[in-house]
């Protein structure tokens, strides 16, 4: 597994030493591998519970768990384990191939995209425009497998680290009409009654778990249509670049390449989710400064970014940022 992050690594450091493309505008990337042991909440990993009995605690919210602590996978009895697991990395940055994740690598492939932009100064009739554009890219990233946590523990997902999506290749990222296109339910909830049922979405995600009902709302960070990196209700950079990180997610759902793995359906196994459940998930910033202790460390999709006590985007080198991401797991064990 080593040897495949190592080469992983190697050619991103071949890649990034290539000759630049003329067009191409430079800007330094900033970023630092997460530290396992110091970057990482382990406090997001509880509750844990056996059935619907909490046996650690927690005063974070979690979803409901399966009644029965006895579960039956095939013809093999187990117990039902609920726990939150850190699976995946995210970066989003206004930098194209950048990767704050991998400590701040910045690659050139030979094509111009342009940077993005976080920006209040666009006049559009008379009144200030608030938007931004981010890349951001998906990393398979299941630590408790890479570091070797309890590794005959059949309910920890055995991968190794992997890019498995960057957006800088993605035309629907970058154009809200192809967005469109490919994802056309868009086109229901772009209308104020679908967005102002957002604001429920947004008190619920502060004071407990978000409403998947309101599956097209990303609480207190906007919506999570278009499914594109161009956010038209950008207030700050941390609310913005966390709202891309959570369409990211909701992207990955959409295209089979997140699957759901929580509530009685996920005892025995992974099943597809195409619409993203959000009380599946935490997120966690990890770049440029680690969210580690709090209670809003790691919120659920649409918690808001003001509730943190410290911003944790800042000018010049805080703009590249990295975000952990935890998931609910419910798994029958043997």
């Amino acid at each position: 597994m080593m040897r495949r992050v190592f080469a992983f690594l190697a050619a991103l450091f071949l890649a990034a030493t290539a000759p630049a493309v003329e067009a191409q505008t430079s800007a330094t990337c900033h970023g630092h591998f997460p530290n396992p042991i110091t970057d990482v909440c382990w406090d997001c990993l509880f509750p844990l519970s056996i059935g619907a009995f909490d046996l650690w605690p927690s005063s974070r919210p979690d979803p409901k768990n399966p009644a029965s602590p006895i579960c039956l996978c095939g013809l093999r009895p187990g117990l039902e384990f609920g726990f939150w697991e850190p699976v995946r990395l995210i970066d989003v940055t206004t930098k194209p191939f950048c990767f704050p994740n991998l400590g701040g690598i910045s690659i050139n492939p030979g094509m111009y995209l342009g940077n993005g932009h976080v920006s209040g100064s666009a006049q559009k009739g008379g009144n200030t425009e608030m938007t931004a554009q981010y890349q951001a890219h998906y990393y398979v990233y299941p630590l408790f497998y890479l570091l070797e946590l309890l590794s005959d523990f059949i309910c920890f997902e055995q991968a190794s680290f992997d890019l498995a999506y960057i957006t800088e290749v993605d035309p629907t990222w970058q154009d809200d009409e192809l967005a469109v296109m490919v994802y056309p339910e868009a086109v229901v909830f772009d209308f104020p009654l679908a967005q102002l049922a957002c604001a429920g979405d947004c008190i619920m995600a502060n004071v407990g778990l978000p409403l998947d009902e309101l599956f097209w709302c990303a609480g207190c960070n906007g919506s999570m249509y278009p499914m594109s990196g161009n956010i038209g209700n950008n207030t700050t950079m941390d609310q913005s670049m966390r709202l891309a990180a959570e369409r990211m997610v909701y992207k990955m759902h959409r295209t089979a390449l997140a699957w759901g793995t929580m509530g009685s359906q996920g005892v025995c196994g992974k099943y597809i989710m195409p619409i993203m459940q959000k009380q599946q998930y935490r997120l966690q910033m990890v770049n440029p400064v680690a969210a580690t202790s709090g209670r809003f460390a790691c919120q659920p999709p649409g918690g808001s970014t003001v509730l943190q006590t410290t911003s944790h985007t800042y000018p010049v080198v805080g703009e590249d940022v990295g975000y952990l991401l935890w998931r609910k797991r419910n798994c029958c064990a043997f």
